[in-house]
C-alpha cells in the first residue's frame, strides 16, 4: 500500500484496481457516460463558474452536497496536467479516461474543499479535486480536462438536490 503524509495523516493513494470501474464504464462520446459510468440512477452536468467571484460558493455547496450523501472515505482524484496542483506531486498515478493522469487519494470532504487552496495557483476550474466519488460507489462527480462543467451520476434525490440548488440552478439533469 503506497501512502503520503499531510496535514499530520496518512493518506492512502489509489491504484488502477480502484479506479477500473470508471474506466470500464465510461466510453469515449459527447454524452455524460465520458466522465461517468452508466450505472446510477440519474445523472447531471453542473455548469462551472465562469466568474471567480462565485467559484468559492459554488465549490462549497459541491461538497455540502455530496457530503450528504456518502460514507467516508472518498476517493479524490487529481488530474496531472503540468500545472495545476496534484497534492501529491511525487505519488504513483492511474490512468482514466483519453490516457490522462490522476493521483488518486483516499480522503473525505474535509481534504477534497481544502487541499488545492493552500497550494500557490488554484485550479482554474476550481479547487476541488478533479473526480471524487465515495469508497461504496454511490455516486461520482468529474470534471473532464476539455470539459466546462462537472458530470455527476448517482442517486436521484442526489442529482435532484443539485438540480433545485439556488447556487447550482444551472444543473441539468442528463441521461447516459
Amino acid at each position: 500500500m503506497v501512502t503520503r503524509t499531510k496535514d499530520g495523516g496518512t493518506w492512502r493513494v489509489g491504484t488502477q484496481a480502484d479506479a477500473a470501474w470508471i474506466v470500464d464504464g465510461t466510453r469515449a462520446s459527447r454524452t455524460i457516460a465520458a466522465a461517468v459510468p452508466p450505472v446510477f440512477d440519474a445523472y447531471a452536468t453542473v455548469p462551472l463558474p465562469t466568474d471567480d467571484a462565485v467559484q468559492e460558493e459554488h465549490d462549497r455547496t459541491v461538497i455540502a452536497l455530496l457530503s450528504q450523501w456518502a460514507a467516508r472515505p472518498w476517493w479524490l482524484g487529481y488530474l496531472d496536467t503540468g500545472a495545476d496542483d496534484l497534492v501529491f506531486p511525487d505519488a504513483p498515478t492511474v490512468t482514466l479516461y483519453a490516457g490522462w493522469s490522476y493521483v488518486l487519494v483516499e480522503a473525505g470532504p474535509a481534504q477534497a474543499a481544502t487541499w488545492r487552496r493552500e497550494g500557490p495557483g488554484a485550479f482554474w476550474k476550481g479547487s476541488l479535486p478533479n473526480l471524487v466519488f465515495p469508497a461504496d460507489r454511490s455516486w461520482l462527480y468529474s470534471v473532464l480536462w476539455d470539459d466546462d462543467h462537472a458530470s455527476l451520476g448517482g442517486p436521484a434525490a442526489l442529482v435532484d438536490a443539485f438540480a433545485r440548488h439556488p447556487v447550482l440552478h444551472t444543473a441539468v439533469q442528463s441521461s447516459p
